[in-house]
C-alpha cells in the first residue's frame, strides 16, 4: 500500500470539503485578480490560471465517492454547487443524483440540458431509474424509456406503479437465482463465471422453473459445505420475504429485527420478482428520521439549506402562522389578568417558568409517543393506558419540581401563598402537558396524518396558553 492510499481512511468528509471550498476561494480569488488586470496577455493569463485552479479542483473530486461529492454539493451555496457539479464528470452524474437530496437534486437538475440527463441516466439500473423518473422533465423521461430493452421497460414501469414508500419501489432487481437440484460445485461454476456479484449479495435465491420462491442459499453455506451436495439439501425454505405493497418502512423494521442483509421480494403468486438491501433500509431509515424531525417543528417539506428566499418562505410559514395564531391567543390569556399582575408584579416574573417547564415535559412526552408509534410500538388502542402513565409521570415530576421552585418563590417574595401556588399551577401544566402529548399525536393518527405534523409547535401553544391560565387564575383566587 502506498503512503497516499494508508492516508485516505484518515482523511475525514469534513477535510475533503475543507479542501474544495479552499480550492473555489482561490480560484474565485484569482480570477478576481487577473479581472483588474490589463494588458495584451491579460486573456491569455486569465485563461491559463482558470483552467489550472479547475483541473487542481477536479481532480480532487475525481478521488472522492459519489456520496462524498453528493454531500460537499448539499454544503455549497448555489453557485459554488454549480462550479462543482460541472466539473464532475458526466458518467458520475447518475450515481451523484440518486445520492443527493431530493431538494439540491432539483437545483442540479435544472442547470442540465436534456442530452445531460439522458447521458446521466443511460447506465443506472432500473430500480434507480424509478427512484429519478419523477423529477425529470416528461419528455426526457418518455425518450430514456424508449432508449431501454423490453426487460429494462418493464422493471421501470413496475417500479413506477408503486407508492415511494411501498416495497415494490424500493425493491431492485438485480439478484442471483440457481435451482434446487443442482450441486453446490455447479453453483460454484455459474458463480465465477459471472463478471461481479450484484452489490449487498449475501445470499442466492432459489426458484423453480416458473419463478417461484423455494428458498435462499446464504453464500456462507455454499462455501462451507461439500460441493458435492445438492442446493435443497444446504439452502433455508422459511426465508423472510415481502410482497410490493407492504410498507416499506415495516420493511426496514424486519431488516434491523433479522439482521438482514437483502431479502426477495415476492408476488400473490410466490413467484420472484425482486429484493431488498440493506441500502436501501438505510436510506429509507434516515429519510423517515429526518422527515420527523422536520415535521415535528412544522416544516412541510425537506429544504435545501441555501434554497432562495422565497422558497424557504413557502415552507415554512403555514406552521408559522398557526403559531402565530396561538401565540395571540396566548397573550389574550394574559390580557384577562393584567389587574391581577398589576396588583402582584412577581406574578410576570414567575408564569414564564410554568410555561416553560410544562412544554419541556410536552415535548419529552410528544417525543416518546411518536417515536413509539413510528415503530409499532403503540397504537391508538392504547392511548388510555399511555394518558393513566404519563399522568402519573407528571405528577409525581410536578410536585416534586414544583415544590423546588414553590420554595424559591417563598425565598424571594416571602410568600408561602404564593409558593403554593407555583407548586399546584406547575403540576397542573405537567398534567395537562402530559394528556396533549399523548393525545395530539393519537388524534393526528386517527385523522389519517403524520402524528409528529406540528406537535411540537401544538404542545407548546397548548402549554403556553394552559400554563398562563392556570397559573394567574390560581393566583388570582387565592392570593388577592
Amino acid at each position: 500500500m502506498t503512503e497516499v492510499e494508508a492516508k485516505k481512511p484518515q482523511e475525514s468528509l469534513q477535510d475533503r470539503l475543507a479542501q474544495v471550498i479552499e480550492l473555489l476561494h482561490r480560484h474565485k480569488l484569482v480570477e478576481d485578480l487577473t479581472h483588474r488586470q490589463e494588458g495584451q496577455h491579460h486573456d491569455r493569463v486569465e485563461n491559463l490560471v482558470h483552467r489550472q485552479n479547475l483541473v487542481e479542483l477536479q481532480r480532487k473530486l475525481e478521488d472522492l465517492h459519489p456520496a462524498d461529492i453528493a454531500h460537499i454539493l448539499e454544503a455549497l451555496p448555489l453557485d459554488e454547487r454549480l462550479t462543482v457539479w460541472q466539473l464532475v464528470k458526466a458518467e458520475r452524474d447518475g450515481d451523484i443524483l440518486l445520492e443527493v437530496s431530493d431538494a439540491v437534486r432539483e437545483t442540479l437538475i435544472a442547470d442540465m440540458d436534456d442530452h445531460e440527463i439522458l447521458a446521466a441516466a443511460k447506465d443506472l439500473d432500473a430500480d434507480e431509474l424509478a427512484d429519478l423518473a419523477p423529477e425529470l422533465p416528461r419528455d426526457v423521461v418518455h425518450e430514456l424509456m424508449e432508449s431501454l430493452d423490453a426487460q429494462q421497460r418493464e422493471r421501470v414501469r413496475s417500479a413506477l406503479s408503486y407508492e415511494e414508500d411501498q416495497v415494490g419501489a424500493l425493491m431492485d432487481f438485480e439478484m442471483v437465482t440457481i435451482r434446487e437440484d443442482v450441486s453446490l460445485e455447479v453453483v460454484l461454476r455459474y458463480l465465477r463465471r459471472l463478471k461481479e456479484l450484484p452489490g449487498h449479495t449475501d445470499k442466492l435465491f432459489v426458484v423453480d422453473y416458473d419463478g417461484v420462491l423455494k428458498g435462499v442459499l446464504p453464500i456462507k453455506r455454499l462455501l462451507v459445505n461439500d460441493p458435492d451436495k445438492q442446493v435443497g439439501e444446504v439452502m433455508a425454505d422459511d426465508p423472510v420475504s415481502f410482497h410490493p405493497d407492504e410498507d416499506g418502512y415495516d420493511a426496514a423494521q424486519a431488516f434491523e429485527r433479522y439482521d438482514l442483509i437483502s431479502a426477495p421480494v415476492v408476488d400473490k403468486n410466490g413467484k420472484l420478482i425482486g429484493r431488498l438491501t440493506i441500502d436501501e433500509m438505510v436510506d429509507l431509515i434516515r429519510e423517515e428520521s429526518e422527515s420527523e424531525v422536520l415535521n415535528m417543528a412544522g416544516l412541510r417539506e425537506e429544504e435545501d439549506i441555501f434554497a432562495s428566499v422565497w422558497k424557504s418562505v413557502r415552507n415554512r410559514w403555514a406552521w408559522l402562522a398557526i403559531n402565530l395564531v396561538t401565540a395571540f391567543l396566548a397573550s389574550r390569556v394574559i390580557g384577562l389578568f393584567e389587574g391581577s399582575i398589576e396588583k402582584l408584579v412577581a406574578l410576570a416574573a414567575l408564569m414564564p417558568i410554568v410555561a416553560g417547564i410544562g412544554g419541556n415535559s410536552g415535548n419529552q412526552t410528544i417525543t416518546m409517543i411518536v417515536r413509539a408509534m413510528a415503530l409499532d410500538q403503540v397504537s391508538t388502542g392504547n392511548t388510555k393506558r399511555l394518558v393513566r402513565k404519563e399522568l402519573g409521570v407528571s405528577l409525581i415530576n410536578g410536585i416534586l419540581w414544583g415544590g423546588v421552585i414553590g420554595a424559591v418563590a417563598y425565598g424571594l417574595y416571602g410568600s408561602w401563598s404564593l409558593g403554593v401556588v407555583m407548586t399546584a399551577a406547575m403540576t397542573l401544566n405537567l398534567l395537562l402537558a402530559a394528556l396533549m402529548g399523548v393525545l395530539i399525536p393519537m388524534t393526528l393518527a386517527r385523522l389519517g396524518r403524520d402524528p409528529a405534523m406540528g406537535a411540537s409547535v401544538m404542545i407548546t401553544a397548548m402549554t403556553d396558553s394552559g400554563g398562563f391560565f392556570i397559573f394567574l387564575g390560581l393566583a388570582s383566587i387565592f392570593l388577592l
